[in-house]
This record gives structure tokens, C-alpha cells and sequence, in this order.
């Protein structure tokens, strides 16, 4: 259709035709944008696969050097596909599957970090908005902070006289810092223009919190947690070793014992992946609470 037909066309047509126009080269950028993600994403998974057949490798090299003394790829993958088809038998007090194992160790992490939580989140917030606060909790949070989390569990129990009750105690004391460190700082990140219009409209305390302080560091908090959670499940091996009985570290701890090295990599590679999952949970939940430019 040349110019000239197009000119003599009802107005009508001529809207029909340029709205048919709009209408396909939106569909062409939204399939664009399409393949692009879906691009992305088999170059990310592709670079992902790359690195687990390194890893795959190496281990398989180090197994070789040690003339199978630490147990290769296939034999691991073997006992863990045995581990995994009854995961919830119980035999006895010592004699758990992974699963129930795995299912405590669980518990006890998320009791124990949403107990840190409900302490750092508001000390973390008195912190950022009071200079005082801060003045007055930051040297604490400084000394302990770097303590290790096994040399509270002496003091968890004389405190508790349990040893289940410690090592909630030792999720607790050591996933408190990161969550209170980074609320701290997104409080004392508010920029003054949003104090001041705070304060031009006369918002109560409440309303400040819930408008202004909360949704401004509600991305640092998240973050907080983040960290926070990935100690927690990092610690809480260490301390079902030290607290036997039940839970995925004394499942490693009595595999060991056992000398069932397949059975303690198999462990390892299930906590790497849980602890992967608690990442990318907070993650996401990152991403939605994040500003977006």
C-alpha cells in the first residue's frame, strides 16, 4: 500500500491500521523479552552445570590420589540414593533416618533464629534511630559478635541444663548480629527528607514506624535475616555433634563414627543444598521487598 492510499483511507481504517501496528510491535518486544530471559537463563543453568562437573571432577581426582580412602562420586551417590528411599524409618533413639534427622535440625534452626530475630529487629531499630542506643549496645554487639558459637555451648548448659535447649542457644546467640547490624544501619539510613516530611505532616510515632522506618529498611532487615539464617544452619551441625542424639550433624558425627565416609559426604552435600534452599527463599523475598529504580 503505498503513501498516497494510505492518505485517502477513512479515518477509521487509518486509526484500525496504526493500532494493528502498536499492537504487533508490542507483541514482537514482549517476545523478545521472552526469549531473552529464557536465553539468560539456559546460559545461567548451562554456566551452573559447568561448575558442578569441576567440582564433580576434582573430587573424583582426589578420591583417586587417596586410592579410594575417601569415597568417590558414584560410590556416594549410591548410598545417598539408599538414604533417601526411607528417609523417616526410626529404629530406635540412634537409629534415625535422614529425613527425621533432617526434619530436627530443621526445628531447631528456625526456633532458634526466630527467637535472635525478635531480639535483633527491634534492638536493631533502637540502634539506628537513637545515637545514644547505640552508643550504649554497640560495644556489646562488637565484643560478642566474633565469639564462636561452640564456646556457648558450655553456657547453654548451665543455663538450660539440656542439651537440646543449648544448642537452640548457640542458633540463637549467633544468629542475632548480622539481623541486628543491618537494621541497624537501614534505620540510620533514612534520608532527612523523609524525616522531614514526617515531620511537616505531624505523624505520630506509630506512623513514622509503620510509613516511613519499616518500609525504608525493610530491605536491610531482609538482608539481616538472610545472613542470619545461613549462620544459623551453619552452626547448628557443630552443635548436634557437641549435643549428640539427634539432628543432621549427629547424623555426621555417628557416621563417622561408623566409618561410613559415604554416608558423611552424603550428609554434607543434603545440608549444602538445604542451606542453598534457606538462601534462595530469602532471596526472592528479598527481591520483592527491594526498591526498584
Amino acid at each position: 500500500m503505498s503513501d498516497k492510499d494510505i492518505l485517502t483511507l477513512p479515518t477509521g481504517h487509518v486509526e484500525a491500521l496504526t493500532s494493528r501496528t502498536v499492537n504487533d510491535s508490542a507483541k514482537s518486544d514482549a517476545l523478545k523479552l521472552i526469549i531473552g530471559q529464557f536465553a539468560a537463563k539456559l546460559k545461567s543453568t548451562g554456566l551452573a552445570g559447568i561448575g558442578v562437573l569441576i567440582f564433580i571432577g576434582f573430587w573424583s581426582l582426589l578420591s583417586f590420589y587417596t586410592k579410594d580412602a575417601l569415597p568417590g562420586p558414584l560410590a556416594t551417590f549410591t548410598v545417598l540414593k539408599e538414604m533417601l528411599s526411607d528417609p523417616f524409618y526410626d529404629y530406635g533413639p540412634n537409629d534415625k533416618g535422614i529425613g527425621l534427622q533432617l526434619f530436627n535440625s530443621i526445628k531447631t534452626v528456625l526456633f532458634g533464629f526466630l527467637l535472635g530475630s525478635l531480639i535483633a529487629i527491634p534492638i536493631g531499630i533502637l540502634m539506628g534511630a537513637s545515637n545514644t542506643c547505640k552508643q550504649i549496645f554497640y560495644p556489646i554487639v562488637q565484643l560478642l559478635k566474633p565469639v564462636s558459637p561452640l564456646a556457648w555451648f558450655p553456657i547453654g548448659l548451665v543455663v538450660f541444663k539440656d542439651t537440646g535447649m543449648a544448642t537452640i542457644f548457640i542458633v540463637f546467640i549467633t544468629s542475632l548480629w548480622s539481623t541486628l547490624i543491618n537494621t541497624s544501619f537501614g534505620v540510620a539510613s533514612i534520608p532527612q527528607d523523609h524525616k522531614n516530611v514526617a515531620k511537616a505532616f505531624g505523624f505520630s510515632k506509630m506512623r513514622y514506624l509503620t510509613k516511613i522506618l519499616i518500609p525504608y529498611s525493610l530491605p536491610h532487615i531482609i538482608t539481616g535475616l538472610r545472613l542470619s539464617i545461613s549462620v544459623a544452619w551453619l552452626v547448628i551441625v557443630a552443635g548436634e555433634m557437641l549435643s549428640g542424639g539427634a539432628g543432621i550433624g549427629f547424623f555426621v558425627w555417628d557416621s563417622w563414627n561408623a566409618l561410613s565416609l559415604e554416608k558423611v559426604i552424603s550428609a554434607i552435600i543434603i545440608i549444602g543444598i538445604v542451606g542453598l534452599l534457606f538462601d534462595k527463599l530469602f532471596t526472592f523475598i528479598e527481591s520483592k521487598v527491594a526498591y526498584k529504580a
